[in-house]
């Protein structure tokens, strides 16, 4: 399976915590696709950023369900991946 950087890499997670660790340990958490290891999100990164990956986290989370007034579903399933950049080097998300 060859993905380009683009697909592997979904969008970045811009919440409290993501943005806490961004700053205080400089990790950065993304949506993934949920066939992208570990190895392909770290050359996504570096390749799309231009920085040195020191590692990378990956977490399957799966869909809640949800209840409406129509009905119950579930939300999909998703991957994300939280990575560790060089101490030097900086992501800019805004």
């Amino acid at each position: 399976m060859s993905l380009h950087a683009t697909q592997i890499i979904l969008k970045p997670l811009v919440t409290e915590k993501s943005t806490w660790e961004s700053g205080a340990r400089n990790r950065y958490a993304f949506e993934v696709h949920p066939n992208a290891n570990k190895q392909m999100i770290r050359d996504a990164i570096q390749k799309l950023y231009s920085v040195r990956v020191v590692g990378v986290s990956t977490q399957n989370k799966s869909g809640k369900y949800r209840r409406t007034r129509w009905g119950t579903f579930k939300s999909r399933n998703w991957k994300k991946a939280v990575v560790a950049v060089h101490a030097d080097d900086r992501i800019d998300l805004f």
